[in-house]
């Protein structure tokens, strides 16, 4: 909880990062992102500053790197899209000046993050409730319509269809 913390508190400039030179494949270790992934995010525009070269061009990482990748992966994970976090590192990029675009874009994405967990937490609850219909119907020795679909005729149409009178409750 505190590297988080200190960590967005360098990404929001109140503290200085310490000075640290990583190597690719050690912000690949760190990160879990692969060493193509990496590359595909400098290419790609997702840094925020570009990412420094040491001698023989390799490419040497900051601690204010490994917390912008941070932010751009959890970015990532809530489901942004790689070019709206490209639009917000140029922003970035850019410098002061720009801070109510990138609230809105920002803005955006929580809308979206918010009806995401919305639509998750409908479904958590159909899960929930099965698991305790489920639970219940273990703890009593009892295997009742829950464990199959109801029985069809012999000479029921084709797969798929329902047919008249066909229980609705769903397993």
């Amino acid at each position: 909880m505190l590297e988080r913390t200190l960590g967005q508190a360098r990404m929001l400039g109140c503290m200085p990062a310490a000075a640290l030179s990583l190597s690719i494949g050690q912000v690949a270790e760190r990160t879990g992102l692969s060493v193509h992934a990496l590359r595909f995010y400098e290419r790609e525009g997702i840094f925020a500053a570009p990412v420094r070269r040491g001698p023989g061009g390799r490419r040497v990482y900051s601690e204010w790197d490994m917390d912008w990748l941070a932010v751009c992966t959890r970015l990532r994970a809530s489901g942004m899209p790689l070019t709206a976090i490209r639009r917000y590192a140029g922003l970035v990029r850019a410098g002061a000046g720009n801070e109510e675009e990138r609230l809105a874009l920002l803005r955006r994405h929580q809308e979206h993050v918010t009806a995401q967990i919305g639509e998750l937490t409908a479904c958590l609850e159909l899960i929930s409730f099965k698991v305790r219909l489920y639970e219940d119907r273990v703890a009593a020795g009892a295997a009742d319509p829950l464990w199959s679909p109801p029985a069809r005729p012999e000479n029921a149409g084709q797969a798929g269809e329902r047919q008249p009178g066909a229980s609705s409750r769903l397993s």
